[in-house]
Formats: structure tokens, C-alpha cells, sequence
């Protein structure tokens, strides 16, 4: 046995005797930027603006308990049970009255149940990325989307967004760069409602604008929507899957409208891509769990699940405005979107920061952030942060970001300090916040 271990290590390293074994693809696993701040974020004397989580505490508890209970009751066993790799019909019914919301109209037959969003993203990408394809994203883009893509190997190029969204011309210049390098372009990945991590809704002429690109070019538009209900002043403009069944796949979740605890997410795809999916979703974990989709669908039969998102929609749209009006106090001179839903606002810092390099600072002034190079595909987006309203309550906000203006003064004053001038760094305002740099792909 120890000469066995011996050869095992020889092919390895000291801390990994399987190091040389793993398949190509796992080159692309990598900790999340977003995942690695939780450790410290959760310090209770840390002002975390950094993760994304929804404010649970705003759904009465009550009503979570009795869905249980009256599932436990009616229907403990099935529950219990194994269930089928699409989902419950009863459940995929209510998630189609779910996307009427905007405009959706399918049907339950095309509807597949998964575990999370997340496991929606993975089984589409694992259904059509070979290594190498392309995978085209805004700039910049969802981490665990990033995280996902480079899982299988795909190679992500950015496209640059602004405050409408998706530049529908940096999409063609893009593509025709890629096509005349050969390229394989199969996906657009897109978040079009109050983006993370921009916080802008695409505009619907570009949405129409955008779906006529891909299908003159053959590229699926992956849309995903978790934070399209959770809008302040208006509902966006209807889903991009509302008026293109055939080159769209939606992305819908529970984790921001209800709790992500229960890990019920869903995938509404053309009918012969619905099929391989469920496939591919029995091949990954045979089903998704048969309790958590009864309790949501218990909880969507008995409880008034529209009033439920409306008090989401009050105690964020309190949030946002506590951040805008904190931002706009303690740091006046910085810019940053101005989201009308979801979670996030996006900041731009003067070109001589580095927000990745800030933000251990940031942690010992007790604030947490995301930085935008977890966002990028390349590692850039140095001039930027996430903040994320929908956690701390208003208070904490505007705690958080006085701690920040403190980090962020005390930055430019290190730079003033060692700059050839002698001069106060001023910070200069970037309207075209996401463009990527050239060439980046």
C-alpha cells in the first residue's frame, strides 16, 4: 500500500496526490470572489454590502409553516418520495401564471424544474458548449454564469453594456469579429431586468433589436430573469421570451420572490431542447426535490403570493434609496447606476483605484464590497464595485457607505500622496460605465 501511495504522489503535488488525474474541464472550476467574501462578511461587525442575499425575514414565517404542515398532512408520502425529472405538473402549472406576469405565454409541457436557476444555467451550457465555443456576455456579467461557462470550458467574450443595457452595436461588432476569426458562437447569456451586477434594464427596443441580431446569426439568447417581479417604480418591458419562443431559453427562480432555501428554479425552453434537458436534468440528480416543490407550490395555492412581492418590492426600494442618498452625501464625486429593481448598484471609482485591491482595507474599516473583477471574464473591472442593497437594512446602508467614503478618501489620499503632481486625484465621471477594454474577450 505504500508503494501504491507512492506512485499516486509521484504523478501529483504535495498538497494534491490527484493533481495530474483531474479531467481538462476542471481547470475552470475556481472560487468565487462573491463565496470567499461570505467568511468575512458574516462577521457580525462587518457592514456586508458585498452578497447578494434576499431579506427572508420579510416573509412571514407563518406562512412557510403551514404550507409544510398541510403538505405533510395531505400528502407526506409523495412528498417524501422520488419524483419525476421535469417536476410536479401542479407546480409548472402556477410557474406559467408566474410568467404571464410578463407576458409569457407557454406551455407546461415546455416547462422543467430545477434545483435553482444555477442547475437551469448548468444543464443548458453542458447541453451546448463544446470547449472552445463562445459564449457571449454582458460587460460585466454574472459571476456564477462566469463561473459556469468556464466550467465547461467555453470561452466567454464581453459585450459592452450601459445604462439601457445591452449595446445592441457593440453585439454585431462583436459577432463579426468572432465569425471572421472562425469562431463557434453558440449562447447569448443576458440578465435583462435590473442586471447584477449593473442594476439597468434593458430598454425593449433594444430587446427586439437585440433577438433580430441572434436570429439573423443563429445564437440562442439564454435570458435569465430572477429579479424581473421585483421592480420599484414600473415593470420592466415584457421578456424577451414574450415575443421569441424559438431562440430564447428563460431562466426563472423562486430564490428572490420567495426564499432561496428551497433551491426550486426553472428552465422554459423550445420543445426539442425541453426534452434533452430533462435528460440531462435525471442524468444530474434524477429529480429535483419532490418536498420543496410541493411546499412552494402549497405556499403559491394558499397564500397571497402577489401581496408577498409587493412588501419584497417596499423594504428594497427603501434600501435603494437609502444607498443612492448615502452614496450621494458621503461620495458625491463617484458615479454609479441607478437600478429601478433587483439588488444592486453598480459604482465607478476614479481610474487610480483598484477595487480589488481596496477592499482589504475595506474589511479592517469594517465594510464589505464586491469587486468588479469578480465580473469579468479576464479578471479587469478594476474601477469597479457591487453594492448590494437587499440585505442590510437602511441604517446599515448608510453605515456601510460612510465606511467606504472613509476607505475610498483615504485610498486617494495614498495616491495623491505618491503621484509625480503633488495633486489631489480627482475622479473622473465614466457615463459608459461597463465597456470592456479592447480586445477583451
Amino acid at each position: 500500500m505504500t508503494s501504491h501511495g507512492s506512485t499516486r504522489n509521484s504523478t501529483g503535488t504535495n498538497l494534491d496526490p490527484w493533481y495530474h488525474h483531474y479531467a481538462d474541464r476542471a481547470a475552470g472550476l475556481s472560487t468565487s470572489e462573491v463565496r470567499a467574501l461570505f467568511a468575512v462578511a458574516s462577521r457580525p461587525e462587518v457592514v456586508s454590502l458585498a452578497g447578494g442575499m434576499p431579506f427572508v425575514s420579510a416573509l412571514p414565517s407563518e406562512l412557510i409553516r403551514s404550507s409544510f404542515d398541510r403538505v405533510m398532512t395531505d400528502s407526506g408520502p409523495q412528498a417524501l418520495q422520488y419524483g419525476s425529472g421535469q417536476g410536479t405538473p401542479a407546480l409548472r402549472e402556477q410557474i406559467l401564471e408566474i410568467m404571464a406576469l410578463e407576458g409569457i405565454h407557454g406551455s407546461v409541457d415546455d416547462v422543467v424544474v430545477t434545483t435553482g436557476s444555477q442547475q437551469g444555467l448548468d444543464l443548458v451550457t453542458k447541453l451546448f458548449i463544446n470547449p472552445g465555443d463562445v459564449v457571449l456576455a454582458e460587460a460585466p456579467s454574472y459571476v456564477g454564469a462566469i463561473g459556469v461557462f468556464r466550467s465547461y470550458q467555453a470561452e466567454i467574450s464581453h459585450v459592452a453594456l450601459d445604462d439601457s443595457g445591452l449595446v445592441p452595436e457593440a453585439l454585431r461588432e462583436r459577432i463579426a469579429e468572432l465569425n471572421a476569426a472562425g469562431k463557434s458562437i453558440k449562447l447569448l447569456y443576458t440578465i435583462p431586468n435590473f442586471h447584477n451586477p449593473a442594476g439597468v434594464t434593458l430598454s425593449r427596443e433594444r430587446r427586439l433589436e437585440i433577438l433580430e441580431i441572434c436570429r439573423d446569426n443563429g445564437i440562442l439568447v439564454l435570458e435569465d430573469n430572477p429579479y424581473g417581479l421585483l421592480y420599484f417604480d414600473g415593470p420592466p418591458p415584457q421578456a424577451m421570451r414574450s415575443v421569441e419562443e424559438d431562440g430564447v431559453v428563460y431562466l426563472g427562480s423562486f430564490s428572490k420572490t420567495l426564499a432561496p432555501g428551497f433551491r426550486i428554479g426553472w428552465v422554459l425552453a423550445p420543445h426539442a431542447i425541453k426534452e434533452k434537458l430533462i435528460l440531462a436534468n435525471e442524468s444530474a440528480i434524477l429529480s429535483p426535490s419532490s418536498f420543496s416543490q410541493f411546499v412552494v407550490s402549497e405556499y403559491l395555492r394558499t397564500a397571497d403570493w402577489k401581496a408577498q412581492i409587493e412588501t419584497f418590492r417596499g423594504v428594497y426600494r427603501e434600501r435603494r434609496d437609502a444607498m443612492l442618498t448615502a452614496l450621494g452625501e458621503h461620495l458625491p464625486e463617484l458615479s454609479w447606476t441607478n437600478p429601478n429593481g433587483g439588488f444592486y448598484v453598480w459604482v465607478t471609482l476614479p481610474e487610480e483605484l483598484d477595487s480589488k485591491a481596496m477592499l482589504p482595507r475595506a474589511v479592517k474599516e469594517l465594510v464589505a464590497y464586491t469587486p468588479g473583477t469578480a465580473f469579468f471574464a479576464d479578471g479587469s473591472g478594476q474601477r469597479f464595485i457591487r453594492l448590494s442593497f437587499c440585505y442590510p437594512t437602511s441604517d446599515t446602508i448608510r453605515l456601510g457607505i460612510r465606511r467606504l467614503a472613509t476607505v475610498i478618501n483615504g485610498e486617494l489620499e495614498l495616491v495623491n500622496a505618491f503621484s509625480p503632481s503633488g495633486q489631489i486625484a480627482t475622479v473622473r465621471q465614466n457615463q459608459n460605465f461597463s465597456a470592456p477594454p479592447p480586445n477583451m474577450s
